[in-house]
């Protein structure tokens, strides 16, 4: 039988059950892989807090190690510790997460040397075809490198190394934004069990903030609540203990802590449009209002609108890390940020980190007297649906309706950079097709909510017709 991983190997990332659809003895192969297609004569790793991360990490490095390359392990980390470690050593990185999946879930985001990202275009295929050939020859331990004759000697193997890299990320991450001389706050985060409780003491200690700790406890079968603040549901808790404690504002990472969402002092969420147009705007002050920002195809026309206003050039993008981070590069972008949550900057190796998001905003809000809901308000300028999905059984034909549907019509335009966007003078409309479910994702935006309600709903009728 040929071995098909094609359900464990994601566009960006490895992703599965443990350990029905992964586990140790893969982990293994596929530390040998990862050094055999990204010539990496020297790596990195780091895992999160589920039960299943030490092992799994371990194995990878073992696999790494037998191939002759050095393995220099930090532990349990947060993603965007790991891509510090990577940038910061020049090293090939591996992180085993399953970000905000279940419990019952693992996986690893892997990165050549100074973060830049291994997905399907850039690695990721050959590792997952290596693996699945050397599971289709019985191999089950990481095999000798592919020059050595079967009498020669083996590689020496590498050595693996632990080294704590905690407290550097956060003198880079504070080094990075100036707080020094902000207000005192009070602030409320919500890590939801997750790598946040490991991360935030340490960045946040020594800054003028009363912390507000939720839920700080690493704990990979998340008790509480799922660690994915994108989901209103998961933020309820923080809601409330904002309101409860009179807080300046509260602040939600997801299970590895490489996205952060935002509730102001009424608890209610400041939209990540939101977020990435306040934190563009301070990084084009910051570079003498010149720069090129990112941002993807859904995001709010605030953000394009708040780049050009404070002197910047605004690039539109697909959904999806790797394409924000191969844009990053090819134009020499000072910053870029997605509708999910995820912000990446120029000056974390164009890598993605909800911490810095973070210092962000609590420098703009400590910089000025007034509130959270006041300051995020000229950031946030129209009426947005969020995103919508819907079961469908053809994609392509739900699309093709659409398409149909408002072709031709005067003052409208359509455009296929990802999915097909709809856009007239006071609203817009995206449907993208989901890459893994038979799903349709709706994100909507107008001048004012009657009309993005309006515009939603005629939507969503063609697509579940």
């Amino acid at each position: 039988m040929t071995a098909d991983l094609s359900q464990l190997v994601k566009a960006y990332d490895v992703r599965g059950v443990v350990p029905d659809q992964w586990h140790e003895t893969l982990a293994e192969l596929f530390g040998a892989a990862f050094v055999q297609v990204t010539g990496a004569d020297a790596i990195v790793t780091g895992h999160d807090m589920r039960p299943s991360s030490p092992g799994l990490s371990r194995a990878f490095a073992r696999g790494a190690a037998a191939r002759g390359v050095d393995v220099t392990e930090i532990g349990l980390c947060s993603t965007d510790q790991l891509y510090y470690a990577s940038g910061a050593f020049d090293l090939a990185g591996a992180m085993f997460t399953a970000s905000h999946n279940p419990a019952r879930y693992n996986g690893i985001k892997m990165c050549r040397a100074g973060a830049a990202p291994v997905g399907q275009d850039t690695g990721l295929t050959e590792i997952r075809e290596l693996v699945e050939s050397w599971l289709d020859a019985g191999t089950r331990t990481a095999p000798a490198p592919p020059s050595a004759a079967p009498t020669a000697t083996p590689p020496v193997p590498g050595k693996i190394t632990q080294r704590d890299t905690l407290e550097d990320y956060a003198a880079h991450l504070r080094g990075l934004v100036d707080l020094t001389s902000i207000r005192p706050l009070k602030v409320v985060v919500d890590a939801g069990n997750g790598m946040g409780g490991h991360t935030v003491p340490t960045v946040f200690a020594g800054l003028p903030l009363t912390l507000v700790p939720m839920y700080f406890e690493l704990d990979g079968t998340f008790p509480n609540h799922e660690a994915n603040p994108l989901d209103p549901a998961n933020i309820v808790d923080l809601q409330k203990r904002v309101r409860e404690e009179g807080a300046d504002l509260g602040i939600a990472f997801d299970g590895d802590a490489d996205r952060c969402f935002v509730v102001d002092e009424r608890g209610e969420p400041v939209s990540p449009s939101a977020i990435t147009a306040l934190v563009a705007a301070r990084e084009l002050a910051k570079h003498g209002g010149k720069g090129t920002v990112i941002h993807n195809l859904i995001t709010s026309w605030s953000v394009p609108e708040v780049v050009r206003e404070h002197g910047g050039t605004p690039v539109r993008t697909r959904v999806g890390h790797s394409f924000i981070k191969a844009e990053m590069a090819a134009s020499g972008a000072i910053f870029g940020g997605e509708h999910s949550a995820h912000y990446y900057f120029q000056d974390f190796w164009n890598a993605d980190t909800g911490m810095l998001a973070a210092l962000h905003v609590l420098a703009a809000l400590g910089g000025q007297e007034g509130t959270l809901s006041d300051l995020v308000a000229q950031y946030d300028r129209y009426a947005g649906s969020g995103e919508i999905n819907s079961t469908v059984d053809d994609q392509s034909a739900r699309l093709t309706a659409i398409r149909t549907a408002y072709e031709g019509r005067e003052g409208i335009t359509l455009d296929d950079l990802d999915g097909l966007t709809v856009t007239a003078a006071d609203w817009w409309f995206n449907v993208r097709p989901s890459n893994t479910e038979p799903l349709l994702r709706l994100n909507a935006e107008a001048r004012d909510e009657q009309t993005m309600q309006r515009i939603r709903d005629e939507a969503l009728t063609i697509i579940r017709a």
